[in-house]
This record gives C-alpha cells, structure tokens and sequence, in this order.
C-alpha cells in the first residue's frame, strides 16, 4: 500500500541518481588528425581492417553545424557555447544541441584530450528557441565523411566545407581530412586513453592522432 502512495519519480529525480551512479557519459577523450585528400583512401582502407563494421562498410554521414554562442549582458562571464548539427542526408532525423565544455589537456602522461561533453536529440524548432533565448550564430560550416567503430571508439575522417551563400556548392576549407577518435564514457574512466592512444599507433603513419592544444594554437596564430 505504501509503494501504490509514493510519490512517482520525477526527471530529476532519475537525473539525480543518475548522476551519483556514475553512468551518464558525459566526458569526451579525443584525439585528432588530419590526412591529405591524396591518402585518404589508403587511410579508409587500414580502417576498414581494424574496425569492426568491416562487412558492412563505413557509415556515411553529411551535417551541417551551427556554433551558437549565449552571452553575459555584464560581460563578465565567458560566453556559453552551443553546438546544433542537423543530418542533410536524412533530413527525418533530430537536431542535435550539444555542449562541449573546455578541453582538460591534464598533465603530459595523459594520452588524450578530455572534455565535457553532453548531446540531446531536439525537434526541428531547436533553432528558433535558442534564437528566442537571445544566442547568436558564431559560425557554421557542413562536414561530410565517413564513420567507423572500434569498440566504444568511433573514428571519423570528414571533409569539411564552407557554407556557401549563394547557390554555388559548398567549398573545401583545405586539401585535407580531418581525422578524429573519440569515445563518451562516464567521469574517471581515464583508462580507455591508453585503449585509444594504442589503437592510433596503429594508424601510424599515414596519420598521426594527437593532444591538439586550441588556445596554444591561438597564440601562436597570433604572434
């Protein structure tokens, strides 16, 4: 009698728990590359080798991401950003919001980048609402490629284009792919790194995943 009067579980409650078991993957490890348009066939091939959707083949996939950007009126906090990503071979698919958080580069024995990281599929009004809330378009950009598994490892080898705006085909932003190897997983699973870093050994040398330290890069840029 006493369960049929409980109160029901909420969304937040279910969050709540979640959360204190530790099974919401909400940290990204990363590791990145690039390869020439010239050897990005020999890559798809050794890919094809390793990964465990050999049979059936890579997934292809052809998206579109919007970087929106929420600001402080007093200027005082640093903005949030907001990824949408919209699937432009399967137009009956969600929007994708996702929040990606700034990468932990950690000390220099850590073997990947780790990030926050939290994806929620959304109707096709997600553009509108973050409109309403007052977020600005920062930048856009398509990316088309292919994407393959590793366990829980995905790895994708994408070109990336230009949103043109005009009626002209989208345009390359260089002669190379851009290479990524990525797993979600829950916080302090630090030991699928070493399972990553092992397997872009194996890729070596026709691409080299690494680290890749964004605001150093800035700097550099701008010095």
């Amino acid at each position: 009698m006493s369960a049929i009067n409980a109160a029901p579980i909420t969304a937040t409650d279910s969050l709540s728990q979640a959360l204190k078991a530790n099974i919401i993957p909400n940290q990204e490890y990363l590791l990145q590359g690039s390869v020439l348009d010239s050897a990005v066939e020999v890559l798809l091939h050794r890919l094809r080798g390793l990964c465990d959707n050999v049979d059936a083949g890579p997934e292809t996939f052809d998206d579109q991401e919007v970087c929106f950007s929420l600001r402080d009126p007093s200027q005082q906090a640093v903005p949030l950003m907001l990824r949408v990503r919209k699937a432009l071979d399967a137009r009956d698919m969600p929007y994708q919001l996702r929040y990606i958080g700034q990468p932990d580069l950690g000390d220099k024995n850590r073997p990947t980048v780790v990030r926050s990281s939290l994806d929620i599929a959304c109707s096709g009004m997600l553009i509108e609402f973050l409109n309403e809330l007052g977020c600005r378009i920062e930048f856009e950009y398509s990316v088309k490629g292919y994407m393959f598994r590793k366990g829980r490892m995905k790895i994708t080898v994408a070109k990336v284009f230009k949103i043109s705006q005009s009626s002209m085909p989208p345009e390359p932003i260089s002669q190379s792919y851009l290479v990524e190897l990525s797993v979600l997983a829950p916080q302090g699973q630090d030991a699928i790194g070493e399972d990553m870093r092992a397997f872009a050994d194996q890729l070596r040398p026709l691409v080299q995943l690494d680290k890749i330290d964004y605001k150093r890069l800035g700097h550099m840029a701008v010095t």
